[in-house]
């Protein structure tokens, strides 16, 4: 049973950081669509080139994110490892 309760912290672990990673992806969609519409106005190309650079900083969330779920998984393991050797 304790097998099964890893595998279950493990699933709930990995679909939080799924989630995060779904709206991240999201803002990143909006920020470049918009950015590209304001590149039809001279007056807002500025503004367009904001977004664009806002954007692409959040491309580093996303494995960012990754690495942090794979060392947040690797922490239960091993104290999920440590519990039942007691």
């Amino acid at each position: 049973m304790k097998g099964l309760d890893l595998t279950h912290k493990h699933v709930i672990i990995q679909r939080r950081y799924e989630i995060l990673g779904a709206i991240n992806d999201l803002f990143i969609a909006i920020w470049f669509l918009i950015g590209s519409f304001f590149f039809l106005s001279d007056a807002l190309v500025t503004d367009g080139t904001w977004l664009f650079i806002v954007g692409s900083a959040q491309l580093l969330i996303k494995p960012t994110l990754k690495l942090v779920s794979l060392l947040h998984v690797k922490k239960v393991y091993y104290k999920h490892l440590n519990n039942s050797s007691l």
